[in-house]
């Protein structure tokens, strides 16, 4: 599947936009701006369904992440605060159930260079009894998909609120606590969370999580949110 085969559910189904294609093709082609645009963009000049995936598909390609402090410092143009790097190390490393070393494990999930693995994941939010929004098994029909959603990217996470996949989550900070000591057991929590679901949890101090949290804003990228490119057309 490509980028333009997804381009178009959004726009139709129920819980996001909730509008029809004909609808959506209706208003462009009241629109002489984008009538325009669409015969200086395709040979045809069509404001038909394959067009407006493809324009669309282009303008997701368009929108890439990577001038936040963090992508700096990775290329030497930036230093990391005491906190941020405090932050960066606990982020990056394993939990020790020995407690001689800090680690909040966060790699394993949020990897890479967009911080996601783009795998569909139960990370403890509910237990059995109370799964409310069965995730991924609603498509995949297994029960062994309850409760898993994709993982996110977290680049620009800082202004992304609310969290999880119900915005049961308004701060950051909450959910920093709800992985460092209020994941619940269930029989699809990913394996992953085998230290986080021990009683105490992964064991972060106050400090600890304010230096994970300053790691966490250095993927915050203001040029990319800032660009008119990516803003409402006038």
């Amino acid at each position: 599947p490509k980028l333009r085969d997804q381009a178009l559910k959004p726009i139709q189904d129920p819980l996001e936009m909730n509008e029809t294609l004909e609808n959506v093709k209706g208003k462009l082609a009241n629109s002489q701006k984008y009538v325009d645009q669409f015969k200086r963009a395709f040979v045809n000049g069509t404001i038909d369904d394959k067009n407006i995936s493809f324009a669309l598909e282009q303008f997701m390609f368009s929108i890439v992440s990577y001038q936040s402090k963090y992508d700096q410092y990775k290329e030497g143009k930036a230093t990391l605060t005491d906190s941020e790097e405090r932050g960066r190390q606990l982020f990056f490393t394993e939990f020790d159930p020995s407690g001689k070393i800090k680690g909040a494990e966060c790699f394993h999930c949020h990897a890479g260079p967009n911080f996601t693995n783009d795998e569909y994941m139960n990370n403890g939010l509910d237990n059995d009894a109370n799964f409310t929004d069965l995730g991924r098994a609603k498509v995949t029909m297994t029960t062994d998909d309850n409760a898993k959603f994709l993982t996110p990217s977290l680049r620009n996470i800082e202004v992304t609120a609310p969290y999880m996949h119900d915005g049961r989550f308004k701060t950051l900070e909450e959910v920093i606590d709800h992985y460092n000591e209020h994941t619940k057991a269930s029989t699809t929590a990913d394996i992953l969370l085998q230290y986080n679901l021990q009683p105490g949890g992964l064991k972060l101090d106050t400090q600890d999580k304010k230096d994970l949290l300053a790691f966490l804003k250095t993927l915050t990228d203001p040029t990319y949110l800032t660009n008119t490119t990516f803003s409402k057309p006038n």
